[in-house]
């Protein structure tokens, strides 16, 4: 495998330092320990949100720090959770004054460490909360989870939350947004290749060129179903009819009760769509695939969206959560209210997000 990377291990680093150069107006980079925040940070009397994840899924998160989504990012190394002093020096410098709002995808690593953020910020007098994304309809347990992984409706959520917290929302009003997002969201995904870490050197998984994995996570772990490939229609229909049929789904996850002062279990469901519900239709590359072929996934996904009496009213379609060269794509779709299309419509500038500035 080629890539264009002079030292493995200097690979997030020396990506990280291009960014902060070919972005300098809009966010800054901390070395040590690693973080990107605005460069305009900390806001008085705005809440902070902050969100994170192991490299390689570019631009999410670092590339969607700046105004109207992330105040700042918390990078690992490549598919490798952030370390809760990142987390926790991030939300220090940020930190406004009325508090930060952790955005947080099921993944065991990461919610681990985002609770031990939470606690070390909150023992340092900044007020924090956690909300997890747990929105892949594909698996229930796996590799790196107990429970659905976070995916696709993880950047709708920072994209909404964020409008919200440049609107002046508080901090228990985002975090309640954010929840009902995750709650209205779904995805799936599918991969035509393998990816290769660059400390590896390996494809994280083998598939030969007759195969597709269905249901794929965003760190090559394993889906659904191994498969022949199929034409782009029948993958399409495959992917958005796993979303439109997926039957309620009940689980419990630990949230910060901050009238008890303690973690808390809350349960929580996703309803079905229904007839006449309004959507975001977020067709996704993982990093390989062109946006011509993405639209051509669109298409049919539009057509059987239609069909079902569903209306998709706002779409995004590009390269937003990839894993690093993989091909292939994932599809999300949230359910809206009025709420979340007046913050979805919201101005929002980032090195790998404009619009309406």
């Amino acid at each position: 495998m080629k890539k264009l990377i002079n030292k493995p291990e200097d690979f997030v680093r020396e990506s990280l330092e291009g960014m902060a150069a070919a972005h300098s107006d809009l966010i800054k980079l901390n070395y040590d320990p690693a973080f990107v925040y605005r460069a305009n940070a900390p806001i008085p009397g705005k809440v902070a949100i902050i969100s994170g994840g192991g490299s390689g899924h570019e631009p999410m998160h670092a590339g969607f720090v700046g105004k109207g989504m992330l105040d700042a990012a918390c990078p690992g190394e490549v598919f490798t959770s952030p370390t809760p002093d990142q987390m926790l020096e991030a939300a220090k410098l940020v930190d406004g004054g009325s508090g930060i709002l952790y955005i947080v995808k099921n993944y065991s690593g990461d919610v681990m460490n985002f609770e031990m953020a939470t606690e070390l910020a909150r023992s340092e007098g900044i007020r924090s909360l956690n909300i997890l994304i747990d929105d892949d309809v594909a698996v229930k347990d796996s590799l790196y989870t107990q429970g659905r992984r976070g995916v696709g409706t993880t950047i709708l959520a920072e994209k909404i939350c964020g409008a919200a917290a440049e609107a002046g929302y508080d901090l228990p009003q985002i975090a309640n947004l954010c929840r009902r997002v995750n709650l209205n969201g779904r995805s799936m995904g599918i991969a035509l290749t393998s990816c290769t870490v660059p400390t590896n050197g390996t494809p994280t998984f083998e598939l030969s060129d007759h195969e597709i994995e269905l249901g794929i996570g965003i760190h090559g772990e394993p889906g659904t179903e191994r498969t022949a490939i199929k034409p782009v229609d029948e993958i399409t229909e495959i992917l958005t009819r796993s979303l439109l049929e997926d039957a309620p789904y009940s689980r419990t996850l630990r949230e910060w009760d901050e009238d008890k002062g303690e973690w808390v279990d809350v349960e929580l469901i996703n309803l079905p769509f229904a007839k006449g519900d309004r959507l975001l239709a977020f067709v996704n590359s993982m990093g390989g695939t062109p946006v011509s072929e993405l639209y051509i996934v669109y298409r049919k996904l539009a057509q059987i969206c239609e069909q079902q009496g569903l209306q998709i009213v706002r779409n995004l379609i590009g390269p937003y959560i990839t894993s690093l060269e993989m091909q292939g794509c994932s599809i999300t779709l949230l359910k809206l209210d009025d709420e979340m299309i007046r913050l979805w419509d919201a101005p929002v500038k980032t090195p790998s997000w404009r619009s309406g500035i």
